[in-house]
């Protein structure tokens, strides 16, 4: 029998970061991910780690910076406004070609907002919080199991493409308590060497230098379509996405996340009522499923867009489906009581289906 345990989603992501080999933390609190960095300040030191407590959030991202230099894995977490105060070191880890991953349990805002589940920074990660137009890789789990499983994921994804991956969750997910099967962590083997990190000469002429600083004429212009390729070659290469349904749809719903969780116990309660809907879940935010709407679109016409926010992924959504399709939006902003149920989005997927 499997060996099952039950823990928090705060804690599931820690557990997978240190199965897949992070040393090093850096972090400062925030609600409501405060047990990344509990669990992380009492596990790390055990399994021969690192943690820190930084004095802000902007010394954080800048530890992670330098312990990513040296060619350790490592991970900082923040909610929405901490990672706003992260987002300049972000854009440097970007643009010096850094691994690292970087958890944002969202709450509502803008601004201090509340504390409750919350899907507004939506934009913040797949559009590219910081400066200078680069991309993270977004991984958006749904349960206390894929935080874990993502863990390990946004590590190697990380060190092969050579940028910050980001796991997207929100105090749903992170304060929610499931049961979790613990793996060992296979490490894949064709991860590149990192031969690029500054480790002092080491029987070298001279020693590595890591910057995102391109100062020559033409060199800044070739940097950036370095980047741009290789994310490019990231959506040929790392979308991750759950369908269910789509062989009949007659309608359709999205979301992803705590949302997706929702959103999928009402297809169920449809499909037992007789409606032929499916359900396209995002696990990757970027790279984006887009072929995958527009396949899904081509015969079914009609997606309703299920998010915690006003609307941000529809976006998206809208830009990836069939040019036929008619895409619709429904969405709570977050809040206390803003939670949508099963029931509720129930009650959408009659009102659409019969639209």
């Amino acid at each position: 029998m499997s060996n099952r345990l039950f823990v928090k989603g705060n804690e599931a992501v820690c557990m997978g970061a240190i199965a897949a080999g992070c040393r090093h933390y850096f972090g400062y609190p925030i609600t409501p991910q405060n047990e990344i960095p509990e669990f992380m300040s009492r596990e790390l030191p055990g399994a021969g780690g690192v943690f820190l407590q930084a004095e802000s959030e902007v010394a954080a991202i800048n530890m992670v910076l330098g312990a990513s230099a040296a060619g350790a894995r490592v991970m900082t977490s923040s909610s929405g406004p901490g990672i706003s105060l992260k987002a300049e070191g972000i854009s440097f880890m970007a643009g010096s070609e850094l691994p690292a991953v970087i958890v944002n349990m969202m709450r509502g805002g803008p601004g201090l907002g509340g504390i409750d589940a919350s899907q507004a920074d939506y934009f913040q990660a797949v559009k590219g919080c910081g400066h200078g137009g680069y991309r993270l890789i977004v991984l958006a789990p749904y349960s206390v199991q894929e935080l874990y499983d993502l863990a390990m994921t946004a590590f190697d994804l990380a060190d092969r493409y050579l940028l910050p991956v980001m796991i997207l969750g929100d105090a749903m997910i992170g304060q929610m308590k499931e049961s979790l099967i613990p793996r060992s962590y296979d490490p894949p083997t064709d991860l590149p060497e990192k031969s690029w990190a500054v480790t002092g000469k080491q029987g070298r002429a001279q020693g590595n230098t890591v910057k995102s600083l391109y100062l020559a004429d033409g060199a800044l212009e070739a940097h950036n379509w370095k980047l741009h390729g290789r994310y490019q070659q990231i959506q040929q290469q790392q979308v991750r996405c759950e369908t269910l349904g789509l062989e009949d749809a007659e309608l359709l719903i999205t979301a992803f996340g705590s949302a997706a969780r929702i959103a999928k116990t009402a297809v169920e309660m449809a499909r037992q009522s007789g409606l032929k809907v499916g359900m396209i879940r995002p696990i990757t935010l970027f790279p984006f499923p887009e072929k995958i709407y527009r396949q899904a679109t081509e015969r079914c016409r009609r997606i309703l867009c299920v998010e915690l926010n006003n609307g941000q992924m529809v976006e998206d959504v809208r830009l990836s489906v069939d040019r036929q399709a008619e895409v619709r939006f429904y969405g709570r902003p977050g809040g206390t009581g803003s939670m949508p149920t099963p029931e509720e989005l129930f009650k959408q997927l009659q009102k659409h289906y019969k639209d």
